[in-house]
């Protein structure tokens, strides 16, 4: 996700950090079961998370 940024620590851009909060997020709360998702296409890569209330 994000060209690969959402894993380098050292990345301090604003979409990258919101990506990584919304996982910490997901990944916190054990009311949901969640899981990312990278798609490619003819536009490009993308991602998409799925969650679910348990």
């Amino acid at each position: 996700m994000r060209n690969g940024a959402v894993i380098d620590a050292t990345s301090s851009y604003p979409s990258v950090q919101g990506v990584r909060r919304f996982n910490e997020l997901l990944a916190s709360e054990p009311r949901v079961s969640a899981t990312a998702i990278q798609t490619v296409g003819s536009k490009g890569y993308d991602s998409f998370a799925i969650a679910i209330v348990n």
